[in-house]
């Protein structure tokens, strides 16, 4: 037997593994069943080239919980260490990763965690162990080797009976870890961290049932057996090529990763690139409608199939964060900083492979079957506005498949929709003006009114679709967006052609100074007159576009002048000097008649923009049934 001391001058190396290289304690198992893996790919590597003479056969690796004991095993039947190797990797290399680590970012290391980086994966055993013993045996024709570390830079090494090839690690665990001891807690961190590893993993055993023989009887229990219980699936549906695959395989896989989803996604894209870098990846576009607050770190981030982080901002580019899946990527560093992932080259490149995979993906769904495309739209759109507002080249490409419904349910492209509204819908000033409407039920009469003129509206309703129509109006020529409500319609798209009023500028001073005496103290009202139609609506209440829209904008964050999501709405009163209602209520002689006609003509007003609520909406009712008495 010999002992010896770890090659390493920090004597107190062991409480900084503790208290530095991971704020998260349960990593490891993960760092142990990674190292596990590593070893069984490798032997297999060297069978496969003729380089180990051994049988590479079908190995697992086995976690083992002895509660009684207080031990936690975690065994291979990978390559195994040589008593040179023990010496090698476990003394010697992973510790002078560590010294030079510990002298560098002493301070900085909770916020880094940079262990895996080091070779430390290992050590991160004595954050939870107060001893922990590796039992190896190596596929070479050497003696098994049994090596024991107590927490201290102190070790020793004797030989072992072990007759098996592959490694045991058996870690002791201190009482303030015994967490790790209950089989549900490691249930968990299995399920969390290696549900997709590339070796079987094992984890006690679970019953099975078997088909019944032909010949039992109804009331005879079905056969059962026990079987290894594997905790894992180490062919996930993004290890394979898309050409293996069917629409049911991505459809199974998405139940696999989220089991408690109960809707189906819309549909998947499958990433598979091994230049500039290497990434495969399944992401799923699931029904998102118009939350911006959607559940956000669905997405997994994988380093060859073992989990890393659900946290992939820097890598996914942000409007893409809504989405879920898979992305595993042997370049993308484990354990890593988030700053350190955002100036990294490579993972610049990764986001920008993604952008470029989703625009090609949707841009074909579009091609290939534009009428489930148009389906779909309501609840895929909230993505694809918020990637045409936060990324140039997604616009680019985006800008040929993103829709713009109509309120009567059509489907047009931007290109479409200015091809087939130019003719009627361009003002005086040779600006084509895109009406739209952001609910169809409380801007119906406005609605109509544009309809009436042959005019096409739109229904756009999501949160951001203000900030996106302040960047279509910016980069493309000669358009601008009016909600229907914002002006009456013929202001909205100014003709020639004007009005003659029927009334004198006389008449006209003398009715304004009547209307705002009535409507005195509801001051939120500017009053127009404007010359119309005189079939058009007597009294309309708009609401100027500019104002509102950065209100709203401020609303959604960004965007807006500074303050103005706080602001009171803002109305304006257009009064139809054509209309005979507004002749009538100029030439009452009566001033509680005339009183009585602003008070109710402004209430239809309000009633068909939605603003007349509670007690002013009990009065007009009141008032009404007087009328028709």
């Amino acid at each position: 037997m010999a002992t010896g001391k770890i090659n390493v001058s920090v004597d107190n190396i062991f409480p900084l593994i503790k208290k530095f290289l991971y704020s998260d304690h349960e990593i490891f198992l993960r760092e142990l069943i990674s190292n596990a893996t590593d070893a069984t790919l490798k032997l297999k590597h060297l069978t496969s080239i003729g380089e180990a003479k051994v049988e590479y056969g079908n190995p697992i690796i086995e976690v083992k919980v002895d509660k009684e004991g207080k031990k936690l095993h975690v065994i291979d039947q990978g390559l195994g260490m040589t008593e040179e190797e023990v010496k090698k990797y476990i003394n010697e290399v992973a510790f002078s990763g560590a010294e030079e680590f510990l002298n560098k970012y002493e301070d900085s290391a909770k916020d880094a965690g940079i262990i895996g980086h080091f070779g430390l994966g290992f050590y991160s055993a004595f954050m939870v162990a107060e001893k922990v013993e590796i039992i190896t045996k190596s596929f070479k024709d050497e003696p098994a080797v049994h090596w024991t570390c107590d927490g201290s830079p102190k070790f020793t090494t004797k030989k072992s009976k072990k007759e098996t090839r592959g490694t045991e690690i058996i870690l002791h665990i201190a009482e303030d870890s015994t967490e790790f001891l209950e089989d549900q807690r490691i249930t968990e961190l299995l399920s969390k961290y290696n549900k997709f590893m590339p070796v079987p993993i094992k984890f006690g055993m679970k019953t099975e049932t078997l088909p019944k023989p032909e010949d039992a009887k109804e009331e005879d229990p079905a056969p059962t057996q026990e079987v290894d219980n594997i905790i894992n699936n180490p062919n996930p549906a993004w290890t394979k090529q898309p050409a293996d695959l069917k629409e049911q395989d991505y459809k199974d896989f998405y139940r696999e990763m989220y089991p408690m989803q109960f809707e189906e996604p819309l549909f998947s894209i499958h990433l598979n690139v091994d230049y500039p870098f290497n990434l495969t990846g399944i992401l799923y576009f699931p029904k998102l409608t118009n939350d911006l607050n959607v559940q956000k770190d669905r997405i997994q981030l994988y380093q060859n199939q073992v989990f890393v982080t659900d946290n992939v901002e820097g890598i996914v580019p942000e409007f893409l964060t809504m989405l879920r899946g898979v992305i595993d990527s042997p370049d993308i560093p484990l354990n890593v900083s988030r700053s350190y992932l955002q100036a990294d080259g490579a993972v610049k490149k990764i986001s920008s492979y993604i952008t470029r995979k989703v625009a090609d993906k949707l841009s074909s769904l579009f091609k290939n079957n534009r009428e489930d495309f148009e389906a779909k739209w309501n609840d895929i759109k909230i993505v694809i506005e918020y990637g045409m507002l936060s990324e140039d080249k997604f616009f680019e490409k985006a800008d040929k498949f993103a829709l713009y419904p109509t309120v009567d349910g059509s489907f047009y492209t931007f290109e479409e929709l200015h091809e087939k509204i130019k003719g009627s819908q361009t003002d005086k000033d040779d600006k084509t003006v895109i009406l739209y409407a952001s609910d169809k039920e409380a801007q119906h009469s406005y609605i109509e009114a544009a309809k009436a003129k042959g005019y096409e509206v739109l229904l756009l309703d999501s949160p951001i679709i203000g900030h996106l129509m302040q960047k279509l109006e910016t980069s493309k020529e000669k358009i601008s967006f009016a909600r229907v409500d914002a002006d009456h319609i013929d202001k909205l798209i100014q003709k020639e052609e004007t009005q003659i009023s029927k009334l004198s500028d006389e008449e006209k001073e003398t009715l304004k100074t009547e209307l705002e005496k009535v409507i005195g103290e509801k001051s939120s009202y500017t009053v127009q007159l404007e010359a119309m139609d005189s079939d058009a609506s007597p009294f309309i209440i708009t609401e100027p576009e500019f104002m509102r829209r950065m209100k709203e904008m401020q609303q959604t964050g960004g965007g807006g002048m500074f303050g103005m999501g706080n602001m009171p709405e803002m109305y304006n009163l257009i009064v139809n000097t054509n209309h005979e209602l507004v002749g009538e209520i100029l030439s009452t002689k009566t001033a509680k008649k005339k009183e009585r006609l602003i008070n109710q003509s402004l209430d239809l007003a309000r009633l068909s923009k939605g603003l007349l609520k509670g007690a002013e909406l009990t009065e007009f009712i009141k008032r009404s049934y007087e009328m028709v008495k």
